[in-house]
Order: C-alpha cells, then structure tokens, then sequence
C-alpha cells in the first residue's frame, strides 16, 4: 500500500471529519466520549490544527487555543454536559439568559446550570466551527482528568487546591495568587511562567472586556470536574443534539432571505433602488471614516493630518457621534433584524461634500454628480453563509406588488486571510478561489491590480484558498496549496462561496455579465509560521495600513470613472 504524504493524510483526516459531522448532523445527536465522538476526535487530532498548538500532546494542556475557543464560546460552556443545536425555536419570551461570545456573534441561550443552546443562523460553517471548538475543549478536558486522578491515590493535592480556590469569592493575591498559579502550572503540565502568562490573559483582559468567561481558575477546574462527573455516572456523558428544525434548514436560505429582503426594501425606500449599486463585504468602521472623517475633525476644529492612516487614529472613540455626522450628507446605518448578524450601511455618494473626503482620494466630482453610485457596505459573512447573502442580494424582488431588479455594478470583497508567502500585515489579491475539499475552483477577474495601492507595499498576487472554518486548518496541507502548481497566496473563508453568487447571478441574468470584482484581503496571520497563527491575538495598530488602504482603492475604483482603454495595435 503506497505511503501517504503528510498533506495528504491531513486532507484525509479534514474529509473524515466533516464526513463523520455531516452524518452526526443528520444521526440528530452524539456523545463526545462515545465511539462517534471518538472518531471525530481522532480526526481531528490527525490533521492537528494550527489553532489549537499543542493539543496532540497529551501531557500538557494547550493554553492559547483554550483562550481561542473560549473567546468564541458562550461563557460556562465547559461546564455543560447537553448542547444542543437548532434553528429557530423561540426563546425571545423566556427567561433563559442570551449569551454573546466576545470574539464570534452568535446566539446561544443558557437553559440550566448544565445546558446550553445554540441558536444557528449562518449555516454549516457555524455548526463545524463549533463542533470543532466543543472537541478540542473535550479532549484538552480528559488531558486534565488524566493530570489530577490517580488510580491508587484518587484526585491529586493540587486538585483540591484549586477546587478550594475556584469555589471561593475571595480575590487571591501576592503569595496566595502566586501558590495557586503553581498549583495549577503543574495540572496544566505548563510553566509557572505560562500558567501566569494565561491567568492575566484570562481574568485581566476578559474582565475588561466584559467578564466573558468565568476566569482561568474556574474554567480548569469545570473542564476537570465535567470528566470526573462523566466517569461517575453515564448519565453526565456530555452529549450534543441537533435539533429537527436545525436538520431541516441546511440547505436553505431562511435568515439570509429575511436580510437580503430587509435590505432591498430600505434601498428602495431611501430612493437609491434605481441608483448603481456598489456592494462592498468589509468592516464596519473603515468606509465611513475616510468618506466622512475629515469633515467631521473640521467640524470638530481639530486638525486633519496629511497622512490617511494618521487621520484614522483621530478617529478613534468618535463612532457614534461620526455616524451621526454622516447621517447629514447621505450615510444610514441598518442593523441586523433577520438574526443573520450581518449590519449594512448605505452611503449616497452624491450626498458626500467634497470637505469630507481626505485629500488623500482622488475623487472625481462630475462622476459621481453624473453616475451618484450608492455604496452599500455590508458587514462580515461567516463561511458558507457569504453564498447564501450573495445569492438572496443579487435576485431581483417584489416591493409593493412590482418586480424591482437593482442595477449591481460591482461586487467588492476586503477581507481578512491568512497568508502563505508573506507575514501579517500584507495585502493578498485573488485570482481565483480554490474551495477546500471539492473539487470547485473558480477564477477571479479581479479589477484590483498592485499598481492601484501604495509603491513599495507587500502585496502578493495569486490563488486564494477557501477553506472549511478558521479551526480545519492544516501546515502541511496549507504549504502543499503554497507549494505546488497552485501557488496559493493566502486562505480565508468567504471568497469561494461569494464568487460562486456571483456566477450564479451571471446565469440567471439577475447581474450583468460586465459587474466588476474586486477582491482584496489583508493578512491577520501566517499559519504556517509558529506564533503567528489567529490564536496568538488581533493586529492592533498594524491592520491600520492594509485595511485603510484597500478601503481607499475600493473606494476610489467605486467614484472615478474606470481608466481609458489603450490599444497597442
């Protein structure tokens, strides 16, 4: 039998893990600790995830994947021993506590002390990511079992250390938070060092944020205590079901119709639905701020600086009261109502006075009086949920008893991804997206070139993997896609499922055939690097530069007219 690569074994274990998830899904439930949730273990550990580091290694406890998931998991989850996923049952009028993670907007609802739901708005993307997170947080929980119980002697001393602490209310410090912090070090099987490195993590950084989780000492000890409980007694298996509702919506577009619909009709009542349209998949900050940051210092008498990205830090501490300022020269903000957790704003270009752009944009005026492009910027999609939004924008509609088609003139997507060749902070521009796992590649026309962004920036150009989810990440697979005949340059979650929208928009003649794609992605991270994957923390100050600069080219692709066509002949 013919030896496989390492690529190749992890792209074999990537499909047996989602194959196992689908027939999970369909099954309706699974115990993590049963023979099913083994093998999506197995899985799982032989394509070793770049987010989740050390997790293969069974005598420590990988702790900056522990502080990835948990930031993107409701608060008390490693307590719960039944989750339970489904679609649209209705907990609006119940007493149950909703829970947003700091990191993921998601809603899930905390039924007991022992119970919680998620509530799936965005499709199978968000239900493998989860899947992926409740397995990892499974088996780095059966690591700390292993850790503290002895099968001669029982539950270690450290053990009960740290059950004495997590159950107390008084706020340990100086030699008391030191003997702890050893305590726990030697459960985890990390350093002092590490184990204080991941305290502060946890319990200062989090309680600024909003006390999302319940604080490192009290999450190790639940993950702990939920084995020992399960051990004890089958009937505190943790076991995850999906619900019927769940089962019976893959597939379709419910959450995605009701926004796309939300959408049309407030295009359509703020007068804009016979105006050429703009889509633009970013944040919801950048557009804004260099359409309308300079007029609102000016307003404010403080000085506009020369430089863009300095304006931008000004900026910062001012949304609301800038979105406010917009709002007089043809800004309107709508929020989600559809549970898609997808926010939209609308810019009416002709409405912008010229004071509000930076110097910096070129901006050519009797175009937009001519062409008045209306912009409309729509917040991140998640995976697989970016064809569904697409798909439901792109179609026509019916508004008051008509048949209204919109006239979309460009799709652009500015995204974050992971880059293969460069390091984070780069900018990567698709020429084709290469979905994960199936055999669907499609090529870009993309109308972003290197000569539209600043002399001397990295950019690379090439292919661009769709991938699974942030957590069905390979190394060896990820410098396969670098390495061979695909030169990928970068990896990210949305592309491949927008561009296949947009074709299918092309074909059922809802758009154009002429639409133009712009595809632009700033690199958050480097997974092939070690300490440069996601889990290792957010850009801060060095995203300034790539996301203000794609904006800007967006931007300006989207109010001048396009370039003269030269011939050569």
């Amino acid at each position: 039998m013919e030896d496989l690569s390492k690529s190749q074994r992890a792209r074999l274990a990537i499909r047996t893990f989602k194959t196992i998830a689908d027939a999970l899904i369909l099954r309706g439930y699974y115990k993590p600790s049963g023979r099913s949730g083994e093998k999506l273990s197995e899985s799982l550990q032989q394509f070793e995830p770049e987010l989740y580091g050390s997790m293969s290694d069974h005598r420590i406890v990988e702790l900056q994947g522990l502080e990835y998931v948990m930031d993107r998991l409701p608060r008390g989850i490693e307590k719960c021993n039944r989750v339970i996923f489904t679609a649209d049952e209705d907990f609006h009028e119940t007493s149950f506590e909703k829970i947003t993670p700091l990191k993921r907007r998601r809603h899930s609802y905390i039924v007991s002390d022992k119970e919680i739901c998620f509530v799936i708005t965005r499709g199978l993307t968000e239900i493998y990511d989860v899947m992926t997170h409740l397995t990892f947080l499974n088996l780095e929980s059966q690591k700390i079992h292993r850790q503290i119980c002895h099968k001669e002697e029982g539950t270690c001393s450290e053990w009960h250390e740290l059950e004495s602490v997590s159950n107390s209310d008084i706020v340990l410090e100086g030699s008391d938070l030191d003997q702890a912090i050893w305590n726990l070090s030697i459960i985890l099987g990390r350093t002092y060092r590490e184990a204080r490195e991941s305290f502060e993590s946890f319990d200062v950084h989090h309680n600024k944020n909003g006390n999302h989780n319940n604080g490192l000492f009290s999450i190790i000890y639940s993950m702990g205590k939920r084995i020992i409980e399960e051990h004890e007694s089958k009937d505190n298996l943790l076991t995850i079901y999906f619900t019927p509702s769940l089962q019976e919506m893959i597939g379709r577009h419910k959450y995605a119709t009701l926004w796309a619909q939300n959408v049309k009709r407030n295009l359509h009542s703020l007068g804009l639905s016979d105006r050429p349209i703009h889509i633009v998949s970013a944040n919801m900050h950048s557009m804004k701020n260099i359409c309308y940051g300079a007029g609102f210092l000016k307003e404010k008498s403080k000085n506009v600086p020369d430089n863009l990205y300095d304006m931008i830090v000004k900026l910062r501490g001012f949304d609301d009261e800038l979105s406010e300022y917009g709002s007089q020269y043809g800004f309107t903000y709508l929020r989600d109502s559809s549970e898609s957790n997808i926010d939209v704003m609308f810019f009416d270009t002709s409405k912008i006075a010229k004071h509000n752009f930076h110097k910096s944009i070129q901006v050519d005026y009797e175009n937009i009086e001519k062409e008045k492009p209306v912009i409309v910027v729509i917040d991140y999609a998640f995976g697989a949920q970016a064809f569904d939004i697409m798909d439901e924008l792109l179609c026509p509609c019916h508004i008051e008893d008509r048949s209204v088609a919109f006239l979309y003139e460009s799709v652009n997507v500015m995204g974050k991804a992971g880059t293969l060749p460069g390091n984070i902070g780069d900018i990567m521009l698709a020429t084709a997206h290469v979905m994960e796992g199936t055999a669907n590649n499609y090529i870009v026309d993309n109308d972003l070139d290197v000569a539209d962004f600043d002399e001397g920036y990295p950019i690379h150009v090439g292919p661009i993997v769709t991938v699974l989810g942030t957590s069905l990440q390979n190394r060896d697979v990820l410098a396969r896609f670098h390495t061979s005949h695909w030169k990928a340059v970068g990896l990210e979650m949305e592309g491949g499922h927008y561009q296949r929208a947009i074709s299918a928009a092309i074909i059922q003649n809802h758009v154009s055939r002429d639409i133009k794609t712009r595809y632009a992605y700033y690199a958050s991270d480097n997974p092939l690097h070690k300490g440069e994957t996601l889990a290792s923390g957010s850009l801060g100050e060095n995203g300034i530069v790539p996301t203000y600069m794609i904006t800007k080219v967006i931007l300006e692709k989207i109010i001048n007219p396009p370039p003269p066509v030269i011939c050569n002949s």
